[in-house]
């Protein structure tokens, strides 16, 4: 068994799959540590869309991502993508944990806020998400969710859309948004600018993950 947890960006963008490994450095065993706490290693999906914006991108990737979680041994996994595609099905190939970072966003959320909103990465992220907040049975505590639509590079960029995310955390704050998840990857290098606009905890949902992926090893 390999002694890391495995962080797998089902899309192939390479500057989301950078901004990931760059939202979650801050988790890594300090220097001089006692080396029990594993590392990160944060890989893309070979062949993957180019960002999981359809229902047909969210169900192609489930078999993908199970032949690869069969073929690399990890502790943990994390499928870092905010719809948490192929979660259940990895679950059946795997005894370990594997963790979907909206989930752990929202549980994060739970414990910050009362009421909480989603910048959605498109109009289609809205449903799916909704299922999982269904399934865990807390939509009722979602004040509201407003996507963004625009490119997975644009959100990657680290100027092109921090405008926006701002103008949308603040309009998620004033329909009652005690915290707002990112609900995107590929957002990762902005959640603190966001936070700075919006006034309220915005929470990262790959960070969130890697917290949730230490407490099952701890």
């Amino acid at each position: 068994m390999a002694s890391r947890i495995l962080v797998i960006n089902p899309n192939c963008s390479h500057s989301c799959t950078a901004g990931i490994a760059q939202s979650l450095a801050p988790f890594a065993a300090p220097p001089g540590a006692d080396g029990r706490r594993p590392p990160f290693e944060v890989v893309s999906l070979p062949g993957g869309p180019p960002a999981i914006a359809t229902w047909r991108d969210w169900f192609s990737v489930a078999e993908p991502l199970c032949q690869m979680v069969e073929r690399e041994a990890a502790l943990a996994y994390i499928i870092a993508c905010v719809s948490d595609p192929a979660i259940d099905v990895l679950r059946t190939v795997t005894s370990r944990p594997v963790i979907g970072p909206f989930r752990s966003a929202v549980a994060s959320a739970l414990v910050r806020a009362e009421r909480f909103g989603i910048i959605a990465f498109v109009e289609a992220s809205k449903a799916r998400q909704r299922k999982v907040l269904q399934s865990m049975g807390v939509e009722s505590r979602l004040a509201a969710s407003i996507a963004l639509n625009l490119p997975m590079e644009t959100l990657t960029d680290p100027t092109a859309a921090r405008a926006a995310l701002c103008d949308t955390a603040r309009a998620l704050v004033a329909a009652g948004s005690e915290a707002v998840i990112l609900g995107c990857a590929g957002m990762a290098g902005h959640r603190a600018a966001v936070e700075d606009a919006a006034g309220v905890p915005v929470i990262e949902p790959c960070q969130a993950a890697a917290a949730q992926a230490l407490l099952a090893l701890a």
